[in-house]
């Protein structure tokens, strides 16, 4: 594997580590066709290359990933219902190559996790969060679900943390992360987060390629039987919920930066 730069993901290969870098910070690094394809790539090719051990998932910008770009999608000329099943099909095929991948994916953020984002550090394999971080799950808000990254989170939460930030959309620290199961370990400085990771490089470098495939393949048994079963349920569930009215309006409600109309706080002083 040779180092690589595409427009909106950018790949470097050090002592046996690749790192992807999402780089789209105009859009907070959302989930649009170049970068879904440029991550894609940059696994299949990691996955291939016998000398590289390991995946560092990070990012440029204030935001981790914001989820998927539908915007890009209804610019093509795709309905919302097209643009919604494309983003779900993009988001399944991330998370699944991340899973089924024998090489560990570290994801390490600094920043913003909203919607899709979420997909992909609950399909890595260690999360290290930095002090900028904060994480929201506002898919209720909107009149959806998070229904497809659902697969990769229900088997890491607890159940009373999906049960409260599923339904609530509260805002949370990495901290807090932390103690959901979310988050591996989190960082009070960048000087921090960046020792951090290298302390778990330094043992995946120590570690067989054999031994590592094998004792990943142990820790996303549960993850991979969530998708076998549930992948197409979850899609299908997430189209319904995109084209419905609710999801309309709530959808219209947030790229107007208006409240939608069952959002009870417009009354309360």
């Amino acid at each position: 594997m040779t180092d690589d730069t595409t427009e909106v993901v950018h790949t470097t290969v050090a002592d046996g580590i690749v790192t992807l870098e999402l780089d789209s910070p105009a859009n907070r690094n959302a989930l649009g066709a170049s970068l879904v394809e440029g991550l894609l790539t940059g696994l299949s090719a990691a996955t291939d290359d016998a000398s590289v051990r390991a995946v560092v998932l990070t990012h440029a910008g204030g935001t981790f990933c914001a989820g998927a770009d539908l915007s890009e999608a209804l610019k093509s000329g795709m309905s919302v219902e097209d643009a919604s099943a494309h983003g779900t099909r993009s988001m399944i095929d991330l998370m699944r190559t991340i899973v089924e991948m024998p090489k560990p994916v570290i994801a390490r953020i600094d920043g913003h996790v909203r919607a899709g984002g979420f997909g992909l550090i609950g399909a890595a394999d260690i999360v290290l969060a930095g002090p900028s971080c904060t994480f929201a799950l506002t898919e209720a808000r909107l009149g959806l679900a998070p229904s497809v990254i659902s697969l990769v989170l229900l088997p890491r939460l607890t159940a009373r943390a999906s049960g409260r930030y599923f339904l609530s959309g509260e805002t949370f620290d990495s901290a807090t992360a932390v103690r959901l199961g979310l988050v591996s370990e989190a960082f009070a400085t960048a000087d921090d987060l960046a020792a951090g990771q290298e302390t778990i490089l330094a043992g995946i470098r120590r570690s067989s390629p054999q031994g590592l495939a094998a004792s990943k393949a142990l820790t996303t048994a549960d993850v991979l039987a969530q998708f076998e079963e549930s992948a197409d349920v979850r899609a299908k569930e997430s189209a319904t919920l995109f084209s419905s009215e609710e999801a309309r309006a709530g959808m219209a409600a947030f790229l107007s930066k208006q409240r939608p109309p069952w959002d009870l706080t417009a009354d309360r002083v």
